[in-house]
């Protein structure tokens, strides 16, 4: 058996890089479900791409262009992978117009008189998908994560893509320097393989990078939104009432709290079962999320409680705020299989009385007012006694049935 020449080792290191990339985002599809479907196709892209590198290592003399279409199919399954990670829409069309160009320019180019147009295609191709797929990191970068230098992301397929651009013009251009670099084992061909080592490194460390950030950036995100409504959880709802009050202070402004909690929830779960609980949680806190400004922050307190959190609201318009809160929610049904759930919920309303007054004496407060709420019959408002605000029309729940 013959020793390996220097390219054919080149190329078949270049196949051990992607098929250790190959296994690492097969095992990634398999363990991490949020990104299962990006690492699957960047696992596919890495496995075409290792089968090429071998097939291109092992026939440089017969000008391969099975495994140039090997390789395109894995730039296009890259895409793909990148699409679903950043959650833009797939486009079949166009990829598919790519890959049924190459193969069309691989069966004309079965006629050595047509090699060099066939080459032209096929890098042409690779350039494309190479700087399509920049481009969308770039924006991905810059629109949805904020990074200070978003083109950081796109440098590894920015490289590939110039180096595919480099090889089109120059096969262009000199039609004879293509047998020279690609059927012989020249140093170019040594140099552009080692090239692409590093490219294919930086390439599978920047998507593992982006993996890493949104898996951080979920944990953060768990760490202060409840689990089943998406809502703060009551962590995150203390600290934004201690950021309003450290803001208060700063500026003399007001602020108001009002605590919710749903009435009857226990015999929701008794007679309807906890999955229809659970959506009644969740319809609550829908619909108290919508229904107040853009400014107002809304948590899930614990169980069936929830609290809005209204900033530069003194004790009327909290009171008014409540109010609607309240009857949008009793006329609201959450739908479920059969008949529609009702349901109701009393609220206590407190506003902030001053400097000296710490979030929780403003908590206690709103709390003693909705319990008065609900030993008055629930489904109403009750603010804090010591207020001279009037709270508006009592309205008891003889008719909701929870």
């Amino acid at each position: 058996m013959s020793s390996l020449t220097p390219s054919e080792i080149a190329f078949l290191m270049l196949a051990m890089v992607q098929a250790v990339a190959a296994v690492m985002w097969a095992l990634g599809a398999w363990w991490i479900r949020e990104t299962r479907a990006a690492a699957a196709h960047w696992a596919g892209y890495a496995a075409c791409s290792a089968v090429a590198f071998v097939y291109l290592g092992t026939h440089l003399a017969a000008l391969p262009m099975a495994g140039v279409l090997l390789a395109i199919t894995g730039l296009v399954l890259l895409q793909h992978g990148v699409w679903h990670f950043t959650g833009q829409a797939r486009r079949y069309l166009p990829h598919g117009a790519l890959l049924a160009a190459a193969a069309l320019a691989s069966w004309i180019g079965a006629d050595p008189a047509w090699r060099r147009e066939q080459a032209v295609v096929h890098y042409s191709i690779t350039m494309t998908l190479y700087l399509w797929t920049a481009w969308d990191l770039y924006r991905y970068a810059r629109h949805t994560l904020g990074l200070r230098f978003p083109w950081v992301l796109a440098v590894p397929l920015l490289l590939a893509g110039l180096n595919s651009a480099g090889r089109a013009l120059r096969t262009a251009l000199k039609p004879d320097a293509l047998a020279t670099e690609i059927a012989s084992h020249s140093a170019l061909n040594v140099g552009t393989a080692m090239a692409v080592v590093a490219v294919i490194a930086m390439l599978h460390a920047m998507l593992m990078a982006l993996v890493v950030a949104r898996l951080i950036q979920q944990l953060q995100w768990r760490a202060r939104h409840d689990g089943l409504t998406g809502l703060l959880n009551r962590r995150a709802m203390q600290e934004a009432i201690d950021e309003q009050l450290q803001r208060s202070r700063r500026v003399g402004d007001t602020f108001a709290v009002v605590m919710v909690d749903l009435d009857h929830f226990k015999s929701i779960n008794d007679r309807h079962g906890h999955a229809a609980g659970d959506q009644a949680l969740k319809h609550t806190a829908t619909l108290l999320q919508t229904q107040v400004r853009s400014v107002d922050r809304v948590g899930r307190f614990g169980g069936e409680e929830f609290i809005v959190l209204l900033p530069g609201v003194g004790l009327a318009q909290a009171v008014q705020t409540a109010e609607a809160l309240r009857a949008h929610l009793a006329a609201q049904r959450v739908p479920q299989e059969g008949e529609p759930l009702a349901l109701s919920a009393s609220f206590g309303v407190a506003e902030w009385k001053g400097p000296s007054e710490e979030p929780s004496r403003l908590l206690m407060r709103a709390d003693e007012a909705l319990y008065r709420a609900k030993r008055a019959g629930r489904n109403q408002v009750q603010a804090t006694q010591d207020e001279v605000t009037i709270t508006p029309n009592v309205f008891h729940d003889d008719t909701v049935a929870a």
